[in-house]
């Protein structure tokens, strides 16, 4: 059976997602290990320079555009994801989270109300619960990003959840 995390990539495949604007951190660490040959990641020092460098390739290419933040550090890109939001550009913004199983003491790098910081800047602001659900909200993502007014939206990802096996008949209509 496939993991959450190949059915995730074959997903950005078929959409034509394969160019990842981001900073790594621990938390994003699960989801780009062995990160796939025909994938392209545009590595920047800092979140506000991501997305502003996200903003201008979206803007460029006329097509919605993969961003990858550090976690809690999400807020110093705000400033940039409300200009790409006034630029009506449709950007995928993911960041990452703490295990399930750490979010109940609030460790360090958790945000315990993750889809709260980026509103009003997007238009859909969403933390899977499951990661099965994954697939499924990146398809909703790009839907959403792309129903005129194009916006950025927003999602927060649990760390270790692209391992969890996904029945892939269950989102490819198999």
């Amino acid at each position: 059976m496939q993991t959450v995390r190949d059915v995730t990539y074959q997903l950005f495949r078929e959409l034509g997602l394969t160019t990842v604007f981001g900073n790594v951190g621990s938390t994003e660490e699960t989801f780009l290990k062995n990160f796939p040959k025909d994938f392209r990641y545009v590595l920047a020092p800092q979140e506000a320079s991501v997305i502003a460098i996200a903003d201008g390739f979206a803007q460029a290419t006329r097509r919605p555009v993969l961003v990858n933040l550090h976690t809690t550090a999400t807020a110093n890109g705000m400033g940039n994801l409300a200009t790409a939001f006034q630029n009506k550009t449709p950007l995928i913004v993911t960041a990452g989270q703490q295990t399930r199983e750490m979010l109940l003491m609030e460790p360090w790098l958790t945000d315990v109300e993750p889809t709260m910081l980026p509103r009003p800047w997007v238009k859909w602001a969403y933390e899977p619960a499951r990661a099965e659900d994954i697939p499924a909200v990146f398809m909703r993502a790009v839907a959403t990003a792309l129903q005129p007014p194009s916006v950025p939206y927003f999602s927060r990802f649990l760390s270790a959840t692209g391992r969890c096996p996904v029945r892939v008949r269950r989102w490819f209509g198999r």
